[in-house]
């Protein structure tokens, strides 16, 4: 059984990565009503919420954008800093969401940010703890429920991760449409593209939880021998 939600798992991340990259690709090319790139939908959001000690700054690669709380700056892909498409402007104003929820002392964000250390130091070490702990499960059990609980810190990140990711996009589609930036059917286009982001986070956390599962299966199973 475990495996068959594994193989679903795989397969519904496979579809949400297919269905993410399609969507940002057709959006690519419906430009924003007003003709503004993603530098400058980040900038206005950001002064349109009161924020002007965040920085909008360009990152290499493709989907890297991210907001980094610990230096207050917006850091948007390549193709979306320049970029005056839909999709630009839907990634830009989500990752200022998240500046808007920093500044606005967002409950779930600043738990998520509380983890980042306990989540940093389990996903460095849960690994090697897990494999020691399969390979000595019969002397040292422990060793694996010490890996069980490290990686379980990581899926309750994942599924922090869901509520945070979710409000930025919320918040995002309102401001588009509220300063005439992506109104009407192209606010539609931009709801889609982030609906077709989160869809990735939710099948990460169904898959972490999944592999929890798994591993606590494992450690149950000796325990009954």
């Amino acid at each position: 059984m475990i495996y068959l939600i594994f193989g679903l798992v795989a397969l519904f991340s496979f579809l949400a990565q297919q269905s993410l990259k399609s969507k940002f690709e057709r959006y690519s090319r419906i430009p924003t009503d007003n003709g503004l790139t993603g530098r400058q939908v980040a900038e206005k959001m950001l002064r349109d919420n009161g924020i002007y000690d965040v920085i909008v700054t360009s990152t290499p690669g493709m989907l890297t954008d991210h907001y980094n709380p610990s230096n207050r700056t917006v850091n948007l892909s390549e193709g979306v800093f320049a970029s005056n498409s839909i999709a630009a402007a839907a990634v830009a104003a989500h990752e200022c969401g998240h500046a808007v929820q920093h500044a606005t002392a967002y409950a779930p964000l600043r738990l998520r940010s509380s983890l980042v250390p306990v989540v940093s130091f389990a996903s460095q070490w849960m690994s090697w703890v897990l494999l020691a702990g399969i390979l000595l499960i019969e002397t040292m059990p422990q060793i694996m429920l010490v890996g069980i609980i490290l990686f379980a810190m990581t899926t309750l990140f994942s599924f922090v991760t869901l509520p945070v990711e979710i409000d930025a996009s919320r918040r995002a589609i309102a401001w588009l449409g509220q300063s005439g930036i992506a109104t009407g059917s192209k606010n539609g286009n931009a709801r889609d593209a982030l609906k077709s982001a989160a869809y990735t986070y939710v099948v990460a956390a169904l898959g972490s939880l999944a592999t929890l599962i798994y591993y606590v299966m494992i450690f149950l199973g000796r325990s009954r021998d």
